[in-house]
């Protein structure tokens, strides 16, 4: 799977098959100034950062004592949350309720890496397992729909799962892995689009689903935006943003300290976002997901952008793995190969052309950035 060559940042990977980018006269684009000017003046990691973690931790703890848990947090198996867990517990003793939601694409690999974590670190670990025909329901929904963000209903059941937890058992914190380290540059909303747009998702549903939805966890962002932000006083915390994390070192402790295997590549803890990330999106939207993962590394210093180009003349993964998942996937979904290649090549869609609420959730995001400085896409 060989990609042309395309007009690339000077500075980063990102080129022009990034919806909307721009370059300068130096060939930089916008989406390196962007960082530059809007999400480096957020990121306070250093001594500062600390110092500010820990007053909330203790805040947290207070309102925790006497209580099973002072906090929840979300175990994926990846290294973010793998390594947040392990920050959180032994540098700073919290008691995280930690979940773990079962979508049915779990990889040996990463269910080797949760119970390796929670096993050391003497937790319980509440898994919470979607229903599977519903699940599917909605995957084979977002692939008739032709639209480029298929991997919703995987995000949706784990936001969706978190918040509930959270109002469940009356906890107030919620421990997120998003980071500005590996993070930092922004999904573009064409190939990403809002998980949580419910009017979208509803019309995709009616006209491609085939069963009721009666148990999904669906979560609109009115619900953990604003009902419990707002009225119940849950917080989402970053801790990863106020601590110098590195993906190398976090790679490196988790390893000698749990046994713990790093993927290929971010994000592929789930084999349906392999299949997803690392052919779907390059094959059949042109867009590879890797400059924008190699481009955060390589503006947070931790990647030479010379081993990113490197990197990226190679495809995301071998061929022959790519045949087995996509014969993977169209069993596990119950159709078969060549139905699934019809949706390959079926003509392509975007968010615009089904109803939605873009408009509205951009000014929500707007309002939020300017009281809470929060952004799209979770890295603040």
């Amino acid at each position: 799977m060989k990609f042309k060559r395309h007009k690339t940042c000077a500075k980063t990977v990102i080129n022009s098959t990034y919806p909307g980018v721009k370059f300068d006269k130096d060939g930089i684009s916008n989406v390196y100034w962007d960082f530059q000017n809007s999400t480096l003046p957020k990121w306070q990691y250093g001594s500062e950062g600390r110092h500010r973690l820990a007053r909330t931790i203790d805040l947290l703890k207070k309102q925790g004592k006497g209580k099973d848990f002072d906090c929840i947090l979300g175990l994926s198996g990846g290294l973010d949350s793998s390594y947040m867990l392990h920050t959180v517990v032994t540098e700073f003793g919290l008691r995280p309720l930690v979940f773990h939601v079962d979508g049915g694409w779990n990889t040996e690999l990463a269910v080797h890496n949760i119970n390796c974590l929670v096993d050391k670190l003497g937790l319980d670990l509440f898994t919470e397992v979607i229903n599977w025909e519903e699940m599917r329901n909605f995957q084979l929904a977002m692939f008739k729909s032709g639209v480029p963000h298929i991997d919703i209903p995987q995000d949706m059941a784990f936001i969706g799962v978190l918040y509930k937890f959270a109002d469940k058992y009356n906890i107030k914190f919620i421990m997120n892995g998003g980071n500005i380290s590996t993070e930092g540059v922004q999904i573009p909303l064409e190939i990403i689009y809002w998980g949580t747009d419910m009017r979208q998702i509803q019309h995709i549903l009616r006209n491609y689903g085939t069963i009721p939805m009666k148990t999904y966890p669906f979560s609109s962002i009115f619900y953990h935006k604003v009902w419990l932000l707002l009225f119940k006083g849950v917080e989402v915390l970053k801790p990863l943003n106020m601590l110098p994390y590195r993906r190398q070192t976090a790679i490196d402790t988790l390893s000698k300290e749990y046994g713990w295997k790093a993927y290929t590549q971010k994000h592929f803890e789930s084999r349906f976002t392999r299949f997803f990330e690392g052919y779907w999106l390059p094959s059949r939207f042109n867009f590879d997901m890797r400059q924008i993962q190699y481009s955060s590394l390589i503006l947070t210093n931790q990647m030479s952008r010379e081993e990113a180009l490197a990197k990226l003349e190679e495809p995301p993964y071998d061929l022959e793995t790519a045949n087995q998942d996509f014969l993977y996937v169209a069993t596990k979904l119950g159709i078969t190969e060549e139905e699934l290649r019809s949706y390959h090549q079926m003509p392509k869609r975007s968010y615009r052309d089904y109803p939605n609420l873009n408009l509205v959730l951009q000014l929500g995001e707007r309002i939020l950035s300017f009281f809470k400085g929060t952004r799209r896409g979770g890295a603040y």
